[in-house]
């Protein structure tokens, strides 16, 4: 039986992730297409799609997937979407920013409305907390692009504001109209990165207790569950234990 019980744990698990997987990417597909019907359909001469195409490979998206989201955006029956960026507050006053991709505008702000409203949060107007971030650029490198050394010269080269370096690898910041700049010079020196995107970094942090935590936690993972959501951005701190405490499985 423990044997049984294990194997349903492992399949349940790897449901879960495969699930997990399938939704990122039909966002990247998403964003792959508005970014080629936006402009060219060649990356080549398209930054925007080729960030896409590239944060796409970082997710190891069949390229099969990458080509049919391009070819479905030379087609004439691709839906139209649009770029949408909702504002709110999540329990503890904490700071929300959403971005999405939708063919339904009705359809997305009512269930961003009411994913706000579970929590005990509250959606507010366009501008309402965004001047608590800033939009930035942000560039992921893997450990083994190089030194932090290497990696610090090759961002000052390339014109970027800053660089924080770790175990986990590099991550480099750039004004958000530079980020297709930057990113090109990085590659020249330093390779293809491991992700390129526009983000928003919040200026200061509001620390939560368990309880709110848990309910922003939740907020964020309805949020992104939603197909039209591409990102979410918050202003939160928590203390590791008691992050560790609400992630463990």
């Amino acid at each position: 039986m423990a044997g049984h019980s294990q194997f349903k744990n492992i399949m349940h698990r790897k449901g879960a992730v495969d699930a997990k997987r399938s939704k990122i990417f039909a966002k990247l597909a998403r964003e792959i297409t508005v970014a080629a019907k936006m402009g060219l359909p060649d990356p080549k001469m398209n930054a925007r799609l080729r960030l896409a195409i590239q944060n796409a490979r970082a997710e190891n998206m069949p390229k099969d997937n990458v080509e049919r989201a391009i070819k479905k955006a030379i087609g004439n029956d691709t839906e139209n979407y649009d770029e949408i960026r909702y504002e709110g507050y999540g329990p503890g006053g904490v700071a929300v920013v959403v971005e999405a991709l939708t063919d339904n505008r009705n359809r997305t702000a009512s269930a961003v409305r009411s994913y706000f409203t579970k929590a005990g949060g509250a959606l507010g107007e366009t501008g309402s907390v965004s001047f608590m971030f800033d939009h930035v650029g942000q560039i992921t490198y893997k450990p083994g692009a190089g030194s932090a050394d290497k990696v610090l010269d090759a961002a000052i080269e390339a014109g970027a504001d800053d660089v924080v370096s770790d175990a986990e690898g590099h991550v480099i910041t750039t004004g958000f109209e530079a980020i297709g700049e930057v990113s090109k010079a990085l590659e020249e020196t330093l390779g293809e990165a491991e992700q390129v995107k526009a983000i928003w970094r919040p200026q200061n942090l509001v620390p939560v207790d368990e309880e709110k935590a848990a309910s922003l936690l939740k907020l964020i993972d309805n949020l992104e569950e939603d197909d039209d959501v591409q990102a979410v951005y918050t202003n939160f701190e928590v203390s590791d234990e008691v992050l560790q405490k609400l992630t463990a499985a």
